[in-house]
């Protein structure tokens, strides 16, 4: 699956550089929780436990480490292409709108994020580590990991495959929450320099989406 890291262009062709690829990707596993923790805490507020479906996603209890630090987990442990997390994105979206009835809250967040992370790599990454190794990560046994991806998978209707063109409109949109999220800090231009200094590192043209941008489902 070359071509997608390939077009993983959300901070320009320039996130190939590693040093700007470890600038850019704490900001996105951010964005990618602050996201997620917004969705978590509406449907804490406005869907009721007793009107959702319960299934394998759900815990007892709420965990007591926050989506940032269990995503940051992942990130540090999981050792994936950095695509992985915009598709694992794209996965949780089809499954929270295939699944009305189960919505993303604070008791079903964490599986739900592991799981989709693992059946990413699995599927765009060439080399990646066995059930038993995420579900350490996860925190979680692997006989639930294992459970949790077949549920995941039959949810998603075994539809994996994520286009070039979807991937791009992904992009844009976590770009644009992260411009919002993470505005750039422009520098006051030195005495005497002719013309304006350019702060953004992103250029919008090449993340322009004639496609209306996806968002998470809440």
């Amino acid at each position: 699956m070359v071509f997608m890291c390939v077009c993983f262009d959300l901070f320009s062709t320039s996130l190939i550089n590693s040093s700007m690829a470890d600038l850019v990707m704490p900001k996105l596993i951010n964005l990618l929780s602050s996201l997620l923790q917004r969705a978590a805490e509406s449907n804490d507020l406005n869907r009721p436990l007793h009107t959702q479906k319960i299934s394998i996603f759900y815990g007892l209890i709420r965990p007591n480490i926050s989506i940032e630090k269990y995503l940051e987990r992942i990130f540090r442990y999981a050792n994936c292409s950095p695509s992985c997390y915009v598709v694992a994105y794209v996965y949780l979206d089809r499954f929270v709108k295939s699944q009305p009835f189960l919505p993303i809250n604070s008791f079903n967040v964490h599986r739900l994020l592991v799981t989709s992370v693992l059946i990413s790599i699995k599927f765009m990454d060439d080399i990646c580590f066995n059930n038993a190794y995420y579900a350490k990560v996860g925190g979680i046994s692997t006989v639930e990991i294992n459970l949790l991806e077949v549920d995941f998978l039959f949810g998603l209707g075994f539809q994996l495959n994520v286009t070039p063109e979807t991937f791009r409109d992904y992009c844009t949109y976590l770009q644009s929450e992260m411009m919002m999220e993470f505005p750039p800090v422009c520098s006051a231009p030195p005495v005497l320099t002719m013309g304006a200094d350019h702060c953004a590192i992103i250029n919008e043209d090449d993340c322009q989406s004639q496609h209306h941008q996806p968002q998470l489902a809440v």
